[in-house]
């Protein structure tokens, strides 16, 4: 009688033992789901009358389904009454700050001779509601760009993507016609990022995969890529990565930039002046 207690103790611990660490798996796996915005995503809201100082630049909104996106919108002077601009720069920034905080060189706009549209995501500066999932951010930038777009017709359109935004700038450019597309330090996917920090995570449960690696084959327009050599939030190879997937892409190395600090060097912004001169 004993032996049989023994065994069937034995079993219980057995199977205690193999449902443990699936527990403890599908409980952080549970974690991720739930909690994988607050992992990619930093917003910082600004009080709705957060006043914006350049005289030139008017704020402005974009109604989308269940929210109201917030974003500025930088036009050249005005010649013989008439609009003086080259086109416009639909900028899709990174995933932390606001477009306060991102708007840091107005004067390099300036001098560009374009105009420039930079959004803000749901829940980032003024834009209200909160994200879902990848499908309602490549929707909320699709509306923004239909929206701005129609002003520029003839002229020139550059889609420019930094960090986070760079997914989403490049599968905008598939949807759209576009004559450039900027990339500023981009990823291959955020999913391929998910992996190297969590391995254990399966691919299905990201709500935000962002493949840029299968989008950017499909852009027709000229393709330019930036990437800082110092980069260690996002290796520059990715861009290499990226690159091999679109030969026609010209990749541009700035030896000593990092991922935060890239705009501040000579060697990016003249090199990105060069390309929009050029168009």
């Amino acid at each position: 009688m004993t032996s049989i207690f023994s065994s069937r103790r034995f079993r219980r611990l057995a199977l205690v033992l193999v449902l443990l660490p699936l527990l403890c798996w599908a409980a952080a796996v549970a974690y991720i789901w739930t909690r994988q915005d607050k992992i990619l995503f930093f917003p910082e809201p600004l009080a709705q009358n957060h006043a914006f100082q350049e005289a030139d630049t008017q704020e402005e909104w974009v109604n989308v389904p269940g929210a109201r996106l917030h974003a500025l919108h930088l036009r050249q002077p005005m010649v013989n009454g008439q609009r003086h601009t080259r086109g416009i720069v639909f900028y899709l920034h990174g995933n932390a700050g606001n477009v306060a905080t991102w708007f840091t060189n107005a004067d390099f706009w300036r001098r560009s001779g374009y105009d420039l549209f930079m959004l803000d995501y749901r829940g980032y500066g003024k834009s209200s509601g909160h994200m879902e999932d990848e499908a309602q951010m490549h929707d909320d930038v699709l509306r923004a760009w239909q929206q701005v777009a129609p002003e520029y017709e003839g002229l020139k359109h550059v889609i420019f993507g930094r960090s986070l935004g760079t997914g989403l700038a490049t599968y905008l450019a598939t949807q759209v016609p576009t004559d450039l597309l900027l990339l500023v330090s981009p990823y291959t996917s955020i999913e391929a990022m998910a992996q190297a920090h969590y391995p254990w995570v399966p691919g299905a449960v990201l709500r935000y995969p962002l493949h840029t690696d299968r989008w950017l084959p499909n852009v027709k327009a000229k393709v330019v890529i930036f990437h800082g050599e110092r980069d260690t939030l996002i290796p520059i190879d990715n861009a290499e990565r990226l690159q091999a997937l679109k030969p026609q892409a010209l990749l541009i190395r700035i030896p000593q930039a990092g991922h935060g600090d890239i705009h501040q060097l000579p060697a990016y912004t003249d090199a990105l002046m060069a390309q929009l001169q050029g168009l």
